[in-house]
């Protein structure tokens, strides 16, 4: 802030200035010439500064070397730019993320920011007026201008500190944690500090000591608050905006492994420079923890506290050591007890901490990062999960049945074997070719193809997408179901896919791409929104529509199944829908992994969307639809529960017109 001056356009800006108002006729408000300040306060003001930025970068250049000194990301690009400047301009920039989920914290923060950067301009100024070197003129328009710029968002920002500071230390939501962060307490008063004297700064008389008091306070406060932010979690002020730069390219994207050493997350001589750069970005703001369906429902795992954890393990041991990362391969747990089996392994992989996060952290490939060490070295031992993957080895899917029974199904409902000259091939997968009530949605899809004209065909044979595999962290496994997938299409000759199931869609589209390049593929809903207009519509009933995580979050497909829903009834919104929507508890190979521990995820969703009084349950992953089906038992009214396929189906004449029935 430019001290040696103020004009009183200020006066415009803000309403407060009182007795100032009569220097306001007089054109400016004299505040300390430059040359008031002495020898001694200029040679005060320079170690001063020189001590501030030593303990800033006393602190901030280990932090910059560990990330250094981790792992190179591997098959890292920058392009497209376009759509990482897009990221940065509305993540951090205009802090969209920020406020649109968590509106009334978000805006605060939001102001912060803003007047953090309104400020810069400001700051510097302020201390290159006290070493006679300012360079902004208040008598001047542009000066004029910009320091009642800067004192509307003085007194924002000044509002927004205040109410940032009752929410913790008051309010204090369970997400942000149980014990009181008294830096944070220290920074917000800092901050406070830092704009009362700016704004302290319209109101005194010019010329009297209070005007050096408010300028020594100000710079005080700055001086001080920059070397704690490499010790608080403030780090995120100067690290998030690359962070968020930075980011992988699609939302929960795991990254491949190199080499035949590379088994994934094992110690911290794997841990990348991205990861690194992502876990000392953290806010801890709580927003992972509370959407985490696993946190929620009394789980152990905590998304924050794994990225705290392993943040603790960089500080404690490194980058390059050999020490493993979760807490039963290594005999000493002091400094980051967060890493545990258990905790990795209760994801369910839903996409909430990495969707909600602020700072551009993606969880998702860090858990199974974790999960890979444990799976490829052994050290992951689990009864239901051995069974799976002798399942997947054995037979192709995780049910565990006989392809035999795949082919008996597939004949009783008389579907043609894809030859190439069909349009579709339609994808069954595990839960389509062998649960029960998913080749009830299988069954009922076709009809709706039959009924649109629309021919189709399914592979002879059909092994799972790997899905569950790749998820749980079975790379060996995966890249085996992966390759014979590929293959089986490239034989067939197939051009497009249509599947029931948002794990296949998205398995098929992005994971497959580390072995080749899979034909084109689309979602049921999809589809069907896309030939709505040709399919019959329904009244009367309504239904809840529950946005499965792998085609809400992961494939941003929210209005097309609410479109096919719309054509059979009134859509009611559940409290969490759209991107917010809770998990159904199945994703992340859990639906395989036996009971859990303590409140059951789907309960808690089934519960939610019974109490919105539809008469319809509405789903579009099998997946959800299994896991629903049990849940609903436990409610005390028990609506029924459909697909979006069968929806649509119900609707269809018994024979289509010019088709096969």
């Amino acid at each position: 802030m430019r001290v040696a001056m103020l004009h009183c356009g200020g006066a415009t800006a803000i309403g407060f200035l009182g007795r100032a108002g009569d220097a306001c006729l007089l054109g400016t408000l004299i505040l300390a010439e430059p040359e008031h300040f002495s020898g001694t306060e200029i040679t005060l003001l320079l170690l001063a500064m020189l001590a501030s930025a030593g303990l800033f970068l006393q602190r901030l250049w280990p932090i910059l070397q560990t990330i250094h000194h981790a792992q190179p990301e591997q098959d890292f690009h920058l392009r497209p730019l376009g759509r990482r400047t897009a990221a940065f301009v509305w993540e951090v920039l205009l802090q969209g993320k920020v406020i649109r989920q968590r509106p009334l914290p978000g805006l605060a923060h939001a102001f912060v920011f803003w007047g953090f950067l309104a400020f810069a301009l400001v700051s510097l100024n302020h201390v290159a007026t006290g070493l006679r070197l300012g360079f902004l003129p208040p008598q001047s328009w542009a000066g004029r201008f910009y320091f009642d710029f800067a004192a509307v968002w003085a007194l924002l920002v000044a509002v927004s500190i205040v109410g940032l500071f009752v929410r913790r230390f008051f309010v204090r939501p369970i997400w942000l944690g149980e014990h009181l962060s008294y830096e944070s307490g220290v920074i917000a008063g800092l901050i406070f500090l830092l704009m009362v004297s700016y704004l302290g700064a319209f109101a005194v008389a010019p010329g009297g000591s209070a005007v050096k008091l408010l300028w020594w306070s100000h710079t005080a406060a700055l001086l001080v608050f920059l070397p704690l932010i490499p010790h608080t979690k403030h780090l995120h002020l100067v690290l998030s905006p690359l962070t968020v730069f930075l980011k992988r390219d699609s939302f929960a994207q795991i990254p491949r492994l190199h080499g035949d050493e590379d088994f994934g997350l094992v110690a911290g001589k794997d841990v990348t420079q991205l990861i690194a750069l992502q876990t000392y970005s953290c806010v801890e703001c709580g927003r992972c923890t509370e959407h985490c369906p696993a946190a929620t429902t009394g789980k152990v795992l905590n998304p924050k506290e794994v990225v705290l954890g392993l943040r603790s393990y960089l500080n404690t041991v490194g980058p390059a050591s050999e020490v493993p990362l979760l807490a039963e391969a290594r005999p000493d747990t002091a400094y980051a007890p967060t890493l545990s089996m258990e905790a990795v392994f209760g994801c369910t992989t839903c996409g909430s901490c990495e969707f909600q996060c602020p700072v551009g952290i993606q969880h998702v490939p860090v858990i199974v990062g974790l999960r890979r060490g444990a799976v490829n070295t052994g050290t992951w031992e689990d009864d239901y999960g051995t069974k799976l993957f002798l399942a997947l080895e054995k037979h192709g899917n995780a049910l565990g049945l006989s392809a035999a029974e795949r082919d008996k199904f597939v004949t009783k409902q008389g579907f043609p074997i894809f030859d190439g000259t069909q349009e579709y091939c339609l994808w069954l997968g595990c839960m389509g070719g062998y649960d029960p009530k998913g080749r009830e949605i299988i069954a009922d899809f076709a009809r709706v193809m039959h009924f649109l004209g629309t021919s189709f065909g399914v592979l002879k044979k059909e092994r799972c997408t790997g899905d569950p595999a790749r998820r749980l962290g079975n790379d060996l496994l995966f890249g085996t179901l992966a390759d014979s997938g590929l293959k089986s299409l490239e034989a067939a000759k197939v051009q497009k896919i249509v599947a029931i199931c948002p794990h296949c869609v998205r398995t098929i589209a992005e994971d497959w791409r580390e072995y080749g390049i899979a034909p084109q593929i689309e979602h049921h809903s999809e589809f069907m929104a896309r030939h709505r207009d040709r399919l019959p519509q329904q009244q009367g009933q309504s239904i809840v529509y529950h946005d499965p995580c792998y085609l809400g979050r992961y494939r941003e497909q929210y209005d097309a199944p609410r479109q096919v829903v719309q054509q059979a009834g009134a859509l009611v919104e559940a409290p969490r829908h759209r991107e917010r929507s809770f998990c159904c508890g199945a994703g992340g190979g859990l639906a395989f992994l036996g009971e859990e521990h303590g409140e059951r995820v789907s309960h808690v969703r089934a519960q939610e969307l019974v109490a919105t009084g539809a008469d319809v349950v509405g789903t579009a992953c099998p997946f959800c639809n299994t896991m629903f089906r049990d849940a609903l038992h436990e409610t005390e009214r028990q609506p029924q529960l459909l697909d979006i396929a069968q929806l649509t189906a119900r609707a269809l004449p018994s024979q289509p017109p010019g088709g096969e029935p």
